[in-house]
């Protein structure tokens, strides 16, 4: 059986609270989330959801237990290890684009690459082909501040899958949007990372686009639970 793409293992993650002592977001949470699977992370606001989302990407360490995202122990590897993982591994969608203005389309698609010390015509033949399947080929060369609100999240979701990676985070990607343009969003979401082969993690208040997942996971009171199947 292959092993799984990130797996927590105990995790508990607990921020300081003042005089109240510890405020505990994660209890105990453990899972497996295996390769080619989507997941819908749902629960109230404040349950946990973002914070779990933070861990697996290696950006927070939790208080107690292990995460391992592609077989490396994230919770035994200092920061700029876990960079170096995220970098290679993980793509990342927020709710808010976080577009770099005085950058134009492509060039906000291919900024992982070249943070990460790629270029050249890969790089740019990439960006141009994710532009494409996202039906905005045609805006390349355009400064995004002329974009719809749409259009820049499909944006964010070509510079997301850049770099091929094996697990995509999605922060309420549609948090921003209306329901129709939210709807097309997670639908691409859902297709690009099928299509590439790789793994989805996503946050959302939204029962509808929940259940285009594979799973519904539930967060309520710090404890991670299965609510089931929601697609084949």
């Amino acid at each position: 059986m292959a092993a799984p793409v990130l797996r927590f293992d105990e995790v508990t993650m607990a921020f300081p609270a003042g005089e109240a002592g510890p405020r505990t977001v994660l209890r105990d949470v453990s899972f497996d989330l295996p390769a080619g699977r989507s997941v819908a992370l749902v629960g109230r606001s404040g349950s946990g959801k973002s914070t779990l989302l933070h861990l697996a990407a290696g950006v927070s360490t939790p208080t107690a237990g292990r995460i391992t995202l592609f077989g490396t122990d994230l919770t035994g590897c200092g920061e700029s290890e876990r960079t170096r993982v995220r970098g290679r591994h993980v793509g990342l969608v927020f709710q808010f684009f976080h577009l770099l203005p005085h950058l134009s389309v492509g060039e906000n698609v291919a900024l992982p690459a070249w943070v990460g010390g790629e270029g050249g015509r890969a790089v740019q033949d990439r960006a141009r082909d994710l532009l494409e399947r996202v039906g905005l080929g045609a805006r390349h060369d355009d400064p995004v501040s002329r974009l719809s609100g749409g259009e820049q999240q499909r944006v964010a979701l070509c510079r997301a899958l850049l770099r091929r990676p094996g697990l995509v985070l999605a922060d309420e990607p549609t948090g921003s949007l209306d329901e129709a343009s939210g709807r097309e969003v997670m639908a691409l979401l859902h297709e690009l990372v099928r299509d590439e082969g790789g793994t989805l993690l996503y946050v959302t208040h939204s029962t509808e686009l929940a259940a285009g997942a594979d799973e519904v996971w539930r967060l309520h009171d710090g404890r991670l639970a299965r609510a089931g199947n929601a697609g084949p």
